[in-house]
């Protein structure tokens, strides 16, 4: 298997500070993507980017979280979200990308080992949060709620609520890989939460055990 190659070095100064942290964040993802966790280590981060494992330390609290950090340094820019003004069209497209991120390349691989790994390394587990998951959700919220300005949801859609079940089924499907993770799963996901998935008479009748409106009780 091939290692990332070194960034080139320049001349023979002082690095800024901050163009080394840009160099190992992006070493800590190729390597990351290359041999997964199992092959991740802190010093071949250090030896490819030319740093030292003192400064990596200083920077990330744990080897979980300067994997997280480079793996989104990597695939970030491949899950931009658009904005074309059709809500449908950009769920759409933003979860062919996610599946096509998670099925075609060695995230797909890395992504579980992050999350597993996360469940022991609170430092990965915040890092997850503040850097991955969070921004990525407030991402979805946010086109979300354009949309329901717009008139293209309903006034009183929850985003979180439709985050989580868009997302949170394309990562059941990857963690339990018992169904595929594909683009024909991604369009059903986003046709069900638009289109709802109760019929008529199902979302006309109170669910068993629901307080009834006054109108119900006459």
């Amino acid at each position: 298997m091939t290692h990332p190659s070194p960034p080139a070095r320049r001349g023979r100064g002082r690095r800024p500070a901050e163009q080394v942290r840009q160099e190992v964040l992006r070493a800590a993802g190729e390597l990351l993507l290359a041999e997964g966790m199992a092959g991740f280590t802190v010093e071949k981060v250090a030896a490819l980017a030319g740093a030292s494992r003192v400064t990596l330390h200083k920077w990330w609290p744990s080897k979980g979280a300067l994997a997280l950090e480079g793996y989104f340094g990597v695939v970030g820019p491949l899950l931009a979200f658009p904005d074309s003004g059709d809500i449908a069209a950009d769920l759409t497209a933003q979860l062919k990308a996610f599946v096509r991120l998670m099925r075609d390349t060695r995230a797909g691989i890395v992504v579980p080992q992050l999350i597993g790994q996360a469940q022991t390394d609170p430092d990965l587990a915040a890092v997850y949060r503040e850097s991955y998951s969070g921004p990525r959700r407030a991402l979805a919220v946010q086109a979300l709620e354009r949309a329901r300005r717009r008139g293209q949801l309903r006034p009183g859609l929850d985003p979180e609520v439709a985050v989580d079940q868009l997302w949170g089924a394309c990562y059941h499907r990857l963690l339990i890989p018992d169904r595929p993770l594909d683009e024909e799963f991604a369009e059903a996901l986003v046709a069900n939460l638009l289109g709802g998935i109760g019929s008529p008479a199902a979302v006309s009748s109170p669910a068993p055990g629901a307080p009834l409106s006054g109108e119900d009780r006459r």
